[in-house]
């Protein structure tokens, strides 16, 4: 199976083109209150729960608040009901000059059974170095280091142009917050955006896209003592995931290998049918769930229908008929390296460790795929914590690492923004 990306190689970090002058002192940042405002938002069990009244509010409340007390201009919208995005501008003052956009999410996936943690998800703990808990990589400490980042930057002086903050709600559900924001007045004059999830390092300049799909199966229901009479979805399911493995084989072979997001996966997720309180009953209707994710190139019309044959043609021999949907259907997406705000981004992160970067993938999708896709906007993803940690158990993010990224963030806004009242975002620009 290709399911994880390529890792960026040596040939992959190369100097960027430099649009600030260098010896430029690094701009401070308050690296505490960074931290302090991650654990803050770590307690706030802001699970993504379809079923929830209230998820993003509490963490909202307290950035709001934070902003306000800033003096940012800022608003709070509602995309659904209990869902909320917070979005804030903070101008320059030193003349004309590009927006660039910091984005990040507050809700966070559910913990699972707190007896599998060895620590209180939701306490926001320090401990060897790290801070512990839900959502602590994923990504409530991209969201401080961000916050943070510009705040430095204001403190430091006037700056051209002005920075827009995308505190976005429903990223780990259907990224309604992305959307709302991507039809919204304010993405209209956003130059770059910088997402903030959690990449261990890397500038990572393209992310692998993600189709969702159902496969309802419907066959004819009969007693388990008379197999004869029934056409089992039960046995439908078992050869659609035996076929799906085939139709990964020949995806691959038809798509290629991304030297950075790796090649396609089409994993079966959820296989269901039947009622564990009726062992003597075969059931007429049964579903697969399948995740497939894609890497730049891949077209997706044509992977969706190899799946909608291989599934119609497996379920076929057990008598079952299948019929698909299409959940969800996200792009990859690729931006150039020489866009200005990937350049500006190496840049920053070189400032800060003395070394440039690794090019890298994102391995699922984030809402910059959705900034990119609904409105057009060149999108790269960088953020403290480890790149395979989201999701899992135990949690974490390293404490210096919030500060790190902090002071990297501030250093590309300043390139970005510097360079482009110079005219120079118009190189290279475009998000592909």
């Amino acid at each position: 199976m290709h399911s994880r990306p390529g890792a960026g190689s040596a040939a992959d970090r190369r100097d960027p083109p430099v649009p600030l002058a260098e010896g430029a002192p690094l701009i401070e940042v308050d690296e505490e209150a960074a931290v302090r405002l991650t654990r803050d938002l770590v307690r706030m069990r802001t699970v993504s729960e379809p079923d929830a009244d209230e998820v993003e509010g509490p963490a909202v409340s307290r950035l709001a608040r934070l902003f306000t007390e800033f003096g940012w201009a800022h608003e709070v919208t509602e995309p659904a009901p209990g869902r909320r995005n917070l979005v804030a501008v903070v101008e320059g003052g030193g003349g004309d000059g590009p927006t660039l956009m910091f984005e990040g999410h507050t809700d966070v996936v559910t913990e699972g059974r707190r007896a599998d943690w060895s620590v209180d998800p939701y306490a926001g703990e320090i401990r060897d170095g790290r801070l512990w808990g839900r959502g602590s990589a994923d990504m409530k400490s991209g969201l401080a280091s961000m916050i943070h980042a510009v705040r430095g930057l204001e403190l430091a002086g006037p700056f051209p142009g002005r920075i827009v903050l995308g505190v976005l709600c429903d990223e780990e559900g259907m990224m309604l917050g992305a959307k709302a924001f991507a039809a919204s007045p304010w993405a209209a004059g956003v130059d770059g955006v910088i997402v903030c999830e959690p990449e261990g390092y890397e500038v990572c300049t393209s992310a692998r896209g993600g189709i969702r799909l159902r496969l309802e199966l419907t066959g004819v229901m009969a007693h388990g003592a008379m197999p004869q009479e029934a056409r089992s979805p039960l046995v439908a399911g078992a050869r659609i995931v035996e076929a799906l493995a085939g139709v990964e084989e020949w995806a691959v072979a038809r798509f290629g290998t991304h030297r950075h997001a790796g090649a396609v996966t089409v994993t079966p997720t959820v296989l269901h049918a039947g009622d564990p309180a009726q062992l003597n009953v075969i059931p007429a209707h049964g579903l697969v769930g399948v995740d497939v994710r894609t890497v730049p190139g891949t077209g997706h019309e044509e992977l969706i229908a190899e799946v909608r044959r291989a599934a119609v043609e497996a379920a076929a021999t057990a008598g079952v008929t299948v019929e698909l949907t299409v959940v969800d259907d996200r792009p990859a997406i690729e931006i150039a390296e020489d866009h200005p705000v990937v350049t500006a981004l190496a840049a920053g992160h070189r400032d800060v460790h003395g070394s440039a970067p690794a090019f890298g993938a994102v391995p699922g999708t984030t809402d910059g795929t959705i900034l990119t896709r609904d409105a057009g906007l060149p999108t790269v993803v960088y953020g403290p914590g480890g790149k395979w940690i989201a999701h899992q158990k135990d949690e974490f993010v390293e404490v210096a690492e919030i500060g790190e990224y902090a002071r990297v963030y501030a250093a590309a806004a300043r390139r970005f923004l510097t360079a482009g009242a110079g005219g120079a975002t118009a190189a290279g620009a475009g998000a592909r």
